[in-house]
């Protein structure tokens, strides 16, 4: 692909991500039609390709406010300076912070032995708390910004050189055997725990509890093939769609939940495995350890789950 049109490309794009489904396509190809009318005018004018486009670019400005024009839509809520400013900061702080927020809420109230209904009602009072104080201090902050003409931010001119990278549309070959590979290194890793064992001082000493073999261990792996015949359809039809997040949706909770109940269950972790490593204090390692191993593995599966879906949506658009 050439410099003109991957800088190109990611014009478009950063520009229709705010355009209405229904108007991108005839936007994007004006857009893109008039951005190569002006670089080839400068070209005939005996300007070298590569810097006429960015200076076509450079002149047409942010693509955001670009695309605010082509579709009406007005770039304020309680004025336009900083508008862009604010809503790009606030919906970074809203996509990271409510997230670790839940996540040492709960589980800083399980390592305490809160019950379910606590954890879940202390964590769901402080993700509304976090994100309405998120909302409220960063707009405050803004508004101040926009009534004194503080000139902070918005000072330097816009350049092509902050076009984000163009999302991706499909799913690639690269992505397909990243996760096969990631599959084939979990069989691995299983495998290799049940005959030497993950304690290089100790082996032998397996950390999954011995118990899980065969049924559940082959159930596992079961799933794992499913997820591996998953990748490829995800590949063949060149992006996740709305059927195959659901079936991704489906492998993730057959694997978290029973992992999850297992594991409280005192059923997933050798009960040997932390007490032999740890010594004296492995009874309580063991039992902090399970608590977070069991929010890594449905943070995981929620995030597995989230991001299928996020992406099956921007396909179907």
């Amino acid at each position: 692909m050439t410099m003109t049109a991957s800088l190109t490309d990611r014009y478009v794009d950063a520009a229709m991500r705010t355009v209405p489904e229904r108007q991108r396509a005839d936007l994007s190809a004006e857009l893109r039609a008039s951005i190569e009318d002006q670089i080839d005018a400068r070209v005939e004018a005996g300007e070298p390709r590569e810097s006429a486009e960015y200076a076509v670019l450079t002149e047409l400005g942010d693509p955001e406010v670009l695309a605010a024009g082509y579709t009406d839509r007005p770039l304020w809520l309680v004025g336009p300076r900083y508008f862009l400013d604010w809503w790009r900061l606030l919906k970074l702080l809203l996509a990271i912070v409510p997230v670790f927020a839940a996540f040492g809420v709960a589980l800083g109230q399980t390592l305490s032995g809160a019950t379910v209904g606590d954890v879940i009602g202390s964590t769901a009072a402080v993700v509304f708390q976090v994100v309405v104080h998120i909302a409220f201090w960063t707009t405050l902050v803004f508004v101040v910004l926009e009534r004194s003409g503080h000139e902070t931010m918005n000072t330097a001119k816009w350049s092509p050189d902050q076009l984000p990278e163009p999302r991706p549309k499909g799913a690639g070959l690269g992505d397909l055997i990243g996760s096969l590979v990631f599959l084939a290194i979990g069989v691995g890793v299983i495998l290799w725990d049940h005959f030497i064992g993950l304690a290089p001082l100790h082996p032998g000493l397996p950390f999954l509890d011995e118990d899980l073999w065969p049924w559940w261990i082959t159930g596992l792996f079961a799933i794992m093939a499913l997820e591996a015949l998953l990748a490829i359809a995800v590949y063949a039809a060149r992006g996740w769609t709305v059927a195959l997040a659901v079936v991704n949706g489906v492998l993730n909770a057959a694997v978290a939940l029973p992992a999850i109940w297992l594991l409280f269950e005192g059923r997933l972790i050798n009960p040997e495995f932390w007490p032999t490593v740890a010594g004296d204090s492995g009874a309580e390692v063991h039992g902090v350890l399970s608590v977070i191993v069991g929010f890594v593995i449905a943070g995981v599966a929620i995030w597995s789950t989230a991001d299928a879906a996020i992406k099956a949506a921007r396909g179907r658009n």
